[in-house]
């Protein structure tokens, strides 16, 4: 076995699926805080999913062996990864920090590029987050980050901010400071969201966390527990929202709503659908299919008849909202903190060609989840070399030649893994 690589099995287990009709686009007693994001949590077998309809599928036979390298290590709180057209990627810490790294194969070079993010509040699970390539790049260079802004020291907002990279990579300058405000913050960064994905149509999908406040989920006034659809290029709403009509402006933007703390978004090759993951309280994290205009259930302040923020309710509760979408995946209990995730797509990936890879914080492990006929989640393995040994994973995307890159969250020597099929 070469140095810097493991490979194994892929270890399958069946679950049950949730069914449910989805538009497409192409037209804490939390654990977030203390065992989530703070830390803990040890690997165990794939989660069966819980308060889900459907049957059981059969287990899969024949997946392939994976094969895991290093890109890059040394990193701190790796949040997002963007792959960009020549193969280099840009790559986000937490703590406030843009780096290039020379390629996405072994031995990549890791470079600070030079950018003012003097303003990014970082404190608990908030800081510099999520980011996004633009399609364009190859001609504007640019490329968009979600991140905790501060004003004079003080926290302010959640904020989408887009960037222009020199043509050396050496430095970012900001173009839209910011190219979407206002997104509730949490002091205390709890909850902060917040991953874009650029859809099929273009459009820029952002799902937001609910800032631990009761009410935000179920508020459309309000940015926070949501998947938000906007023009990339202006920040404006993207034609064709659901609530494009609304009087409020920000409720223009939302897409979905009644989500709790959004992780990763994905995009399904061929189909445009989108999917989500999500952070469960103690219990139920979610994977989601979405649907324009559709409530996904949470609601910790029971329809505002408690002032705080009560956990203990139904990640989808479908007794107060029987219209909410019920979840295409729940963890049951205990939580696996999902994050990123990622459709991998190529015929090198053999039966797990579609699968929707989800990261892992709490779990210590990668996700592969393989979807039913019907687009609900039918079945889910861990690859045996992921399963604990590299610790939390957070960032999930694919690489221009269809290897899937994974980082590592554990506060120190964070790495960029490189996945592909043996």
């Amino acid at each position: 076995m070469r140095r810097g690589w493991v490979s194994g099995p892929v270890r399958r287990a069946v679950v049950a699926a949730g069914v449910s009709t989805v538009l497409g686009i192409t037209g804490c007693t939390s654990p977030d805080a203390a065992s989530v994001e703070g830390g803990g949590g040890g690997a165990g077998t794939a989660p069966a999913a819980t308060g889900t309809t459907g049957s059981p599928a059969p287990s899969r036979t024949g997946t392939p062996d994976l094969q895991v390298e290093v890109v890059a290590a040394g990193l701190a709180h790796v949040w997002d990864i963007g792959v960009l057209p020549d193969g280099r990627a840009l790559v986000t810490e937490r703590g406030g920090r843009i780096v290039l790294l020379s390629g996405t194969t072994p031995g990549a070079t890791v470079t600070p590029v030079a950018a003012d993010l003097s303003d990014v509040h970082v404190r608990g699970e908030g800081g510099l987050m999520g980011m996004v390539v633009h399609p364009d790049f190859a001609q504007s260079r640019r490329f968009t980050t979600c991140q905790t802004h501060m004003q004079e020291g003080d926290p302010t907002d959640v904020r989408l901010v887009t960037w222009e990279l020199s043509a050396d990579g050496a430095a970012a300058t900001r173009v839209a400071d910011p190219l979407v405000g206002g997104l509730p913050i949490n002091p205390s960064g709890r909850h902060s969201g917040c991953r874009p994905t650029v859809a099929d149509d273009g459009s820029l999908l952002v799902g937001t966390g609910d800032t631990a406040r009761g009410a935000l989920s179920q508020d459309l006034a309000s940015l926070g527990g949501k998947v938000l659809r906007l023009d990339l290029a202006t920040g404006e709403p993207a034609e064709g929202n659901p609530f494009a009509d609304a009087e409020n402006p920000a409720q223009q933007l939302v897409y979905t709503y009644g989500h709790r703390n959004v992780q990763g978004v994905a995009v399904q090759p061929g189909t445009g659908e989108v999917y989500t993951a999500e952070h469960g309280p103690t219990t139920d994290d979610e994977v989601n299919r979405l649907r324009a205009g559709g409530n996904y259930g949470w609601d910790p302040s029971q329809g505002g008849t408690v002032g705080g923020y009560d956990e203990s309710v139904p990640m989808t509760d479908l007794d107060r909202f029987p219209d909410a979408v019920p979840a295409a995946w729940s963890s049951g209990s205990p939580v696996e903190a999902i994050s990123g995730a990622a459709f991998l797509s190529g015929p090198q990936w053999g039966e797990l060609d579609g699968d929707l890879a989800v990261g892992a914080l709490r779990g210590e492990k990668l996700l592969l989840m393989g979807l039913g006929p019907d687009g609900a989640v039918a079945e889910v393995s861990v690859p045996a070399p992921l399963d604990g040994a590299y610790g939390r994973l957070r960032a999930v995307r694919l690489t221009t030649d269809g290897a899937l890159l994974v980082s590592t969250s554990n506060g120190s020597d964070d790495q960029v893994l490189r996945i592909t099929p043996v």
